[in-house]
Parts: structure tokens; C-alpha cells; sequence
């Protein structure tokens, strides 16, 4: 079934890039129209996953060169900014919250303190995520993390395998509203939205602007995960064994402290980006890179490159490509012309929300409609004149927190399976399907509280 749907994906995303060369687009210059064709293909792979993220990524990069949609230095531009150097830094660094055992200890004396029925573990589950996000900044890390954690809550306690599912799927639910609160608690696509923006957004900022409705979408999501997915019956939580757990991991070792350290000087320059001026991209690198370094590191070593994903990095790179080519090429201007209605309606805000999740119901990754819909629904609103930031994150929440089919949002699909969070399709469209009014809950709230701000 599963080669039977990628041979699909390979045939289907051919035969719609020879399709849009093939079909006269008035209006579309040579490159715009190889430009559409090879981003249309490679979304449809995506989609379907004929092959893992990194190599169809790669495939679409290397054809655009090619082809000459483009020039190497626009198609590789992202490698030019901070954007990918956080995303290494970020790895990193969560690599060594969880190689030290000091993200575990952290977690296990929180299940201590505030953990003792059902209702509590799905809360938790979110709270730490929240915690965990400050210092770790990639939600699968985290996730996974807290997932081990559970693990041992689920098997001290006897908790059903039913509940268990249910407990598993929360703690990859919880990551993609809560991701969005601080600019680090996705370092991949906050600041890829940051980047679409073509603004500069501090971390201070972008807590101000997202952090408000993002901690609105986290307790809404939570409370539909404890009407949607009541337990079988009562948990009781054997916290000996999870007393057990902590003092297996000795006293705080001298790594750990270095950790801390290291990590209480990232959080400092990242909430003071605006006062010092310097990127936090360039800040996760820096403080990732020292953390290898003899004494005052000793952290980090060569092993742990291992943990940063070279096809995360290309599909990222592919995703930012899309609506750089696209404007260069014309074919975001083209799309807006053609595509979009030809007059802006009341209702704007509404539109922007339909038009966003509508491609991602379709097209699936956050990262590839962002490249899509951002550039275009800019150009679509520019003689409003509001706010590029404003406009980027609208979309961005449309498509954030949005999901029904596990391939909607990557933080979900890497949770998928029994090995993993141990859910499957069924619990994902459950919460899925109701959550689509909270995204227009709290984008439509975010419209009256960016204009009390001045956002709006």
C-alpha cells in the first residue's frame, strides 16, 4: 500500500510539473513557468513522501540550477543568513539538554511535585513542553524527551495501553501550539516566519505578538484533548519508581552545571537580542560551538553532529528557496494576479485564514504553504498597507497550529507509530477536525489584540 501510494506521488507530481510547462500561462515568463512547474512537483513528493524530505528537497534545488530558474547564490541564499546556522545551533544544543540527563531531571521532578491523576499528566504535558522550550529549542527533541518520561509514568502507574495512546499523542499535540510562544521554541519555522516577514523580530517581539493567542491555541488544545479523550479509568501514579528514575541519575553532575550555565547565557542574549543587536541565530551557533570547547565546554563533541539532520536542513533550504525563485521568477506576482481574487473584500481576514489553511489541506508542510501563500498574500495586501509582520504571522498561526491528517504538521507525523508516541491516524483526526475552529478562534482574536498593540 505504502510503495503503491509513493509510485502515485512520483507519477502524479511528473505529470503535474509537465502539465503547468505545458499549458500557455499568459503572463508567466520562461522561468516563472519552470519555476511553478518544479515547486508544484516537489510539493506533491512531499505530500506523498515517495522518498524522505532531504532527497526530493535536493532533486528540486539542484533543477532549478539546472534548468536556470536560477542563479546558485539565490537558490542557496538561505545559507547566506542566520536562519540555518540557529537551526544547526539549536540541534546542539538540544542535544546536550538530553546527553547530559539534565532535560530528564528536570522532568522528572516536575511529574514529582504536580503530577498525580490522568488529568494531570495530559496538563503536564503541556507545561512541560512550555518549560522545556526555553532551553531546548526543536519540539521534536523536546517531544521525545518527554515522551521517554511518560513512558516510565505509564508503566508505573499499569496505565491501559488505550490511555497510554492517548497520553503519548498529547505530548506531540502539545508541541505545536506551544512551540509558538517563544521565537526559540521552534528554531526552525519561527524563524523562517521571521525571515518571510522581511522584518526584524526580537525575541522579546515576537513573545509580545504570538506569545498572548499562542498560550490562548496551547489551553484550548488541551482542553479539547481532556473532553475528546477521557481514560478508562483512574490513574493512581506510583511516584516511588519515578523517585527511583531521578536518583539513578545521581547528584547534578559537573556537566549538567556546565549546561545550565551555558544555557541561563543563551536565554539571556536571546531576551536581549534588541538591546545587543546581535541575531539569535548567530547567538545558538556561537554558544552551541563554545559548549565543545576544553574546560569551560567539554559538552558538546564530534558524536553530536550526528544529531543535526542534513535532509531537515535541506528541506528547509528548499522550502525558503520557494518564495525567493518564486519572486524573482514573477511567479508570486502571477499567482496573485491570477489566482487570488481580483479585489480585496471586506472580510479580509477570514480570506487570508480560508486562503492558508485551504493550501495547507492540500499541499501539508507548514514550511512549503509559508513559502507559497506568505510572498503571494503579501503582495495581494501591500496597498492596505498593513503591517508585512502582521499579515506573515496571520498566516503562519492559520497554518501553525492547524492539522487533521498526521502529514499536516511534521511535529505530529514524527510522534506517528507505535514505537514513537504509539498513536495513529484515528487520534490525530479527532482532535484534528475540531481543532480547525480554534484556528480561526484565535486568529480572528489576534486581529483586535495586534491592533491594541500597534501591530495592526
Amino acid at each position: 500500500m505504502y510503495s503503491n501510494k509513493r509510485l502515485f506521488g512520483l507519477i502524479l507530481g511528473i505529470v503535474s510539473a509537465a502539465i503547468i510547462y505545458i499549458l500557455p500561462l499568459e503572463g508567466l515568463s520562461y522561468k516563472g513557468k519552470m519555476c511553478m512547474a518544479l515547486t508544484l512537483m516537489t510539493v506533491v513528493f512531499w505530500a506523498f513522501e515517495i522518498v524522505q524530505s532531504g532527497f526530493s528537497s535536493g532533486i528540486y534545488l539542484v533543477l532549478l540550477i539546472i534548468f536556470k530558474v536560477a542563479e546558485p547564490e539565490i537558490v542557496f541564499s538561505p545559507w547566506i543568513g542566520s536562519t540555518m546556522y540557529l537551526v544547526i545551533g539549536a540541534y546542539l544544543i538540544a542535544s546536550s539538554v538530553k546527553s547530559t540527563g539534565l532535560g530528564e531531571r528536570i522532568a522528572y521532578m516536575f511529574i514529582l511535585k504536580f503530577v498525580y491523576s490522568y488529568k494531570s499528566i495530559i496538563i503536564s504535558t503541556f507545561i512541560l513542553t512550555g518549560i522545556l522550550s526555553i532551553i531546548i529549542p526543536h519540539p521534536w527533541a523536546r517531544s521525545f524527551l518527554i515522551m521517554s518520561v511518560m513512558s516510565v509514568v505509564i508503566k508505573s502507574a499499569d496505565i491501559p495501553k488505550e490511555d497510554s495512546i492517548k497520553i503519548g499523542f498529547s505530548v506531540f499535540a502539545a508541541s505545536v501550539p506551544v512551540s509558538m510562544i517563544f521565537l526559540t521554541g521552534d528554531s526552525v519555522i519561527n524563524s523562517l516566519a521571521v525571515q518571510a516577514s522581511g522584518s526584524s523580530i526580537s525575541w522579546i517581539q515576537w513573545f509580545v505578538y504570538m506569545g498572548p493567542p499562542n498560550i490562548v491555541a496551547s489551553i484550548l488544545t488541551c482542553i479539547l484533548i481532556l473532553v475528546l479523550f477521557k481514560p478508562t479509568k483512574e490513574v493512581n501514579i506510583n511516584k516511588e519508581e519515578i523517585k527511583e528514575k531521578l536518583n539513578a541519575l545521581g547528584s547534578i553532575s559537573s556537566l549538567e552545571k556546565k549546561t545550565i550555565t551555558w544555557l541561563t547565557i543563551a536565554v539571556v542574549l536571546w531576551l536581549t537580542d534588541s538591546i545587543h543587536g546581535i541575531n539569535i541565530g548567530w547567538i545558538t551557533l556561537f554558544i552551541s560551538m563554545l559548549m565543545s570547547f576544553p574546560v569551560i565546554g567539554e559538552i558538546l563533541s564530534p558524536k553530536h553532529w550526528g544529531e543535526v539532520p542534513v535532509h531537515v536542513l535541506l528541506f528547509l533550504t528548499a522550502a525558503m528557496t520557494i518564495g525567493k525563485v518564486g519572486a524573482v521568477t514573477g511567479m508570486n506576482n502571477w499567482i496573485v494576479e491570477n489566482i487570488l481574487p481580483s479585489s480585496i473584500t471586506s472580510n479580509l481576514y477570514v480570506l487570508i485564514i480560508v486562503i492558508s489553511v485551504g493550501i495547507h489541506m492540500v499541499v501539508g508542510s507548514v514550511i512549503a504553504v509559508m513559502g507559497i501563500a506568505i510572498p503571494a498574500l503579501l503582495i495581494f495586501t501591500e496597498q492596505l498597507e498593513i503591517s508585512s509582520v502582521a499579515i506573515t504571522l496571520m498566516v503562519y498561526t492559520s497554518i501553525g497550529i492547524h492539522y487533521i491528517l498526521p502529514f499536516h504538521h511534521l511535529n505530529i507525523l514524527v510522534g506517528q507509530g507505535e514505537e514513537n508516541g504509539m498513536y495513529g491516524q484515528k487520534e490525530v483526526m479527532r482532535l484534528g477536525i475540531p481543532l480547525t475552529v480554534v484556528v480561526f478562534i484565535i486568529v480572528l482574536l489576534e486581529v483586535p489584540y495586534w491592533k491594541i498593540i500597534g501591530l495592526l
